[in-house]
């Protein structure tokens, strides 16, 4: 009897010993006592002290162009002279517009939204992020974020997926779950594979607003229990779902010199340095009516020189109300010079405005007695600074 239990306990422990972790599993970590080997076609990857991953082995990529390329499908491109027709003649990949699911029932909104000369690519608002897509822990659900794809892919526009990590609109289970370290990079890296593996053949703002104004990382539920490998997680889970991506970060007030774009061009240097995958910086561009930065060009210059490519993702440019005719001659003005800097850089691949109208514009409810961002009006009507983006372009 005693024997029998000696050699059940040394199956047991050879058992252990030689069992091999699957694709996805863990396989390391500090207080890891399980296997340490991963199944043929994977390979045990740090993610950070605590936690090591069977990840799939995958075949090496061409590292992205500073030009204006994107693994994403580019439909055909349109002719004429609005506004994505024109940004296609110059060498960019869209004139693109972020919306919502409420807006897609606005029949005339829709009609202009529709129209792929006006724009070749759509970003949701709101109906990818976490607390859309996944309000409780593995339940996902994609009904909204499909509707604007569908939106999208029925008149030939590019998508851009937004987003996989940020710190605000999470729900509680993410924000007070009080996972540990290992927990919630698995959480990390379900969230953000399932997410990039359902939209396929996308741009993705993967990591969305790292970092406060002053250049210092933002403290949030990601970085007070991950550091900054939070970051790395991400990115990885990201390309592992879906290698044919562009994967972004995206953040604002990075578009002119200061310690905030200071950061983030140390954070690209260092994935890159490290191998991390990184495709692109999206650069926000929420400005206010005369003080769009001299410095947005040399900013853009500054990206791309390390490799990445670049666009302007959620460009606005408001003013105090009430409107007045200086004003809207001002905001044109601003309008053409964003443009303008995306077009002479080489690397930036398309601007994306925060809504086309004022109608649906964030900015009202955000900034008080603050509004009239966008280059339609709440009527529909091109503003003056339509007419500045089409002619930037031209």
């Amino acid at each position: 009897m005693k024997l029998s239990v000696t050699f059940l306990v040394l199956a047991t422990y050879i058992s252990l010993a030689t069992a091999q972790s699957q694709e996805w599993g863990q396989c390391g970590g500090i207080g890891w006592a399980g296997s340490t080997t991963c199944v043929s076609g994977t390979v045990c990857t740090v993610i950070n002290p605590y936690y090591s991953q069977c990840l799939p082995v995958l075949t090496p990529t061409t590292p992205p162009s500073t030009g204006p390329t994107s693994t994403a499908s580019i439909p055909p491109a349109p002719t004429g002279s609005n506004s994505n027709a024109l940004a296609r003649a110059a060498g960019k990949l869209y004139f693109g517009t972020a919306t919502d699911n409420s807006e897609l029932s606005d029949a005339a909104y829709v009609a202009i939204l529709s129209d792929n000369t006006y724009f070749g690519q759509l970003t949701p608002a709101n109906s990818m992020k976490w607390d859309a897509t996944e309000p409780e822990q593995g339940v996902f659900t994609f009904s909204g974020g499909d509707q604007i794809v569908s939106q999208a892919t029925a008149h030939g526009q590019i998508m851009r997926g937004h987003n996989c990590v940020w710190y605000n609109q999470l729900p509680s289970w993410v924000s007070n779950g009080g996972f540990t370290a290992a927990q919630l990079t698995s959480i990390i890296q379900n969230h953000c594979g399932t997410l990039v593996s359902h939209y396929k053949g996308k741009i993705w703002d993967v990591v969305n607003e790292p970092f406060n104004d002053d250049g210092t990382w933002r403290s949030d539920v990601f970085y007070n229990t991950l550091g900054t490998s939070y970051v790395d997680i991400a990115l990885q889970a990201a390309r592992a779902a879906d290698p044919g991506a562009k994967i972004y970060i995206n953040d604002y007030n990075i578009e002119m010199t200061g310690a905030k774009a200071t950061s983030m061009l140390n954070l690209v240097k260092n994935l890159k340095s490290r191998g991390i995958p990184i495709d692109g910086v999206g650069l926000q561009g929420h400005f206010i009516v005369g003080e769009v930065p001299t410095s947005l060009q040399s900013i853009m210059q500054q990206f791309t020189a390390l490799g990445v490519e670049v666009a302007i993702t959620e460009l606005d440019i408001r003013m105090t109300l009430p409107a007045t005719n200086a004003l809207l001659s001002q905001q044109e003005t601003d309008y053409k010079n964003v443009i303008a800097a995306c077009k002479a850089v080489s690397g930036c691949v398309g601007v994306t405005v925060w809504d086309y109208t004022d109608k649906y514009s964030w900015v009202p409810s955000t900034f008080s007695g603050q509004g009239e961002a966008c280059p339609w009006d709440a009527n529909l009507q091109k503003k003056p600074a339509y007419s500045g983006i089409t002619a930037a372009w031209a």
